[in-house]
């Protein structure tokens, strides 16, 4: 009984580490196209205002 509560345990956080990494990778994804989005906003209103 007490190996198959410790087999539960690992597996529940090997699930969690797992989704842990991909919501760290997928954050870093997120924020650098948001950053070049921001980016790209900043340069068509100064284009506009060079005008």
């Amino acid at each position: 009984m007490l190996n198959k509560k410790a087999q539960n345990i690992i597996e529940y956080v090997l699930l969690f580490m797992i989704v842990a990494a991909a919501i760290t990778i997928t954050n870093k994804y997120i924020s650098r196209s948001m950053g070049a989005r921001l980016k790209q906003v900043q340069e068509e209103l100064n284009y506009k205002n060079d005008k």
